[in-house]
Formats: C-alpha cells, structure tokens, sequence
C-alpha cells in the first residue's frame, strides 16, 4: 500500500488493505482505477459493478462508496486532485480541455481494451516511481505524468459508448431505484410505509435488500444524503445560518442535524461553515 501527495494532487497506488466503506464526498476531483476484486461502486444514484480495468472519473462531491466482498483481495488506484492545479497546462495554445469529462460526463465509468489497459498502468506505475523517488523534480515529473493520464482520458472519453453499459441483477435494479426515489425526495419526510407503497415493494424486503447490496440502512444512505446536501450548501453560500440549512435538507431537530453532521463530517456544522468562511475570505 503506497500513497503521495504534491500540492493539491494525491496518489494511492494499489491500495490493497481495508477500508471504510462509508459513504463520502470532498471537493476534489478523483480518479480511480480498479485493479482486482469484488466491488460493487455506489456513485449517487448508479450502481456500478466493477471489472479489472474499469476507470471511473469522479467530481468528489457526489456521495459515492465502494461495496466489496471481504473474501477477495481489493486492489485499486486513487488519485485525488485540485483542478486549479493544473489551470496552466489547459491554458497552451494547443491545449485540450482535458478537465470536461470530469465537469459533463457526471461520474462516468470507462472499460478499458486491453491496449488502454496497458497504457493506463504504465502511467500509474510511472506515477508511483516519480512519487517514490521524492523531491521537486519526481514531483514535477509525476504531475507531467498525471498530466499525460488525463489526455489519455480525454481521448478515450470522445470515443464513442465508451462507458460499459451494466445489466444488473433484479437485487440491484431495485437498489437503484430506491436510490434514485430518495435522491429526488430526501429533503421530505420518508419512512417505510411510503417507501413500500410509492414502489410496490415489501418494505421489510427493501430493508434487507438495500443493506446487503449496499452495506448501509435505507435511512442511513438518506441521512449521508441530507449531511452531503448541507456541506454543498455551506461551500456555496457560507453565509447562510446553520438553522436553516438544516431544515432545508430536511432535518427537523438543529440536534440531530448538529450530532449526524460531526459524526459524518468530523467537525460540528458551525465549525465546518466557519473553516469555509475563513478559507474564502483568506483567498479573496
């Protein structure tokens, strides 16, 4: 298990260890890359059941989570990264805007042949050597590296049905449509009996069903919802009052709010509101 970080770029090659699997976002882009295992990935209202050599592109701050079979090794590639970092190289006069498929394409999930395949390790192993390797110049390098990465991934987004298309078992069709019922109604008030009578579908089945194929309780994934909902909402505007971004992603107690918020997030709401503050005011 290896990990890097540059300024605002951060590599884990071959992660092979544990995980929580949590549902979370962050502000940054990501790349990840699927070398082996068993793995469901859960990216806001798509189920994606991963084959070696599958590449997905994320914004970050959609919720997204990996659900993996324990009995089998788990072996994946993660680069986190700013955009802003790489605002120079898109500004050559020949330069490709090679950030759009992160900004269109919403989570996009690539296949790769087994050339691209190829192609796509050699850059992450490249990666890794130049990380490994320490100091201004490997790191330099790495970024070029990165850089290449993402042309690559550029060009193979304008190929066309480029995204694998998934035929899922009938457990993970109906997972799916209870994630997207909740992503359009998470801010209203849900329980069971509604769930049940709006999808035709035995509430106590659609319990024991969204656990086993997700990891986490329907009302779980609606509270992470809610919780990811507010931290767009104080990245967006900082200066609305706690109170009322509580209510308006759909808590009904500011303490219930406040005590999800710190155990998903780590810090109080105030707390994550007056750090976004701070850092937007640092940066004008």
């Amino acid at each position: 298990m290896t990990g890097g970080k540059t300024e605002y770029l951060d590599l884990s090659y071959r992660l092979d260890g544990p995980l929580e699997q949590a549902f979370h976002s962050h502000p940054w882009y990501e790349v990840y890359y699927f070398h082996e295992g068993v793995c469901n990935y859960l990216i806001g209202d798509q189920i994606y059941t991963l084959k070696p050599g599958d590449l997905i592109l994320m914004n970050g701050m959609t919720l997204h989570r990996p659900k993996v079979d324990a009995r089998f090794p788990y072996v994946r590639t993660v680069i986190h990264f700013e955009p802003s970092l790489l605002k120079p190289f898109q500004e050559l006069p020949q330069g490709v805007p090679f950030l759009q498929p992160f900004q269109t394409l919403s989570n996009y999930r690539i296949s790769l042949e087994p050339k691209e395949k190829a192609e796509v390790e050699r850059l992450l192993a490249d990666m890794e050597t130049h990380r490994r390797q320490g100091g201004a110049v490997a790191n330099s390098r790495m970024l070029l590296v990165f850089v290449d990465l993402l042309h690559v991934i550029y060009d193979l987004c304008g190929k066309p049905m480029r995204g694998r298309p998934d035929f899922p078992s009938e457990k993970e069709r109906t997972v799916q449509r209870v994630v997207s019922y909740v992503e359009e109604r998470y801010t209203e008030d849900l329980d069971m009996d509604r769930l049940q009578a709006d999808l035709h579908v035995s509430k106590f089945y659609l319990s024991r069903l969204f656990k086993e194929v997700t990891g986490v309780t329907i009302f779980d994934y609606v509270f992470q919802r809610r919780i990811n909902e507010a931290k767009i909402i104080f990245l967006l505007d900082p200066g609305r009052s706690v109170t009322d971004v509580c209510f308006q992603t759909g808590f009904k107690h500011l303490a219930h709010f406040s005590r999800l918020f710190k155990r998903q997030v780590g810090v109080t709401p105030e707390k994550y509101r007056k750090s976004i503050r701070e850092r937007q005011g640092s940066a004008g």
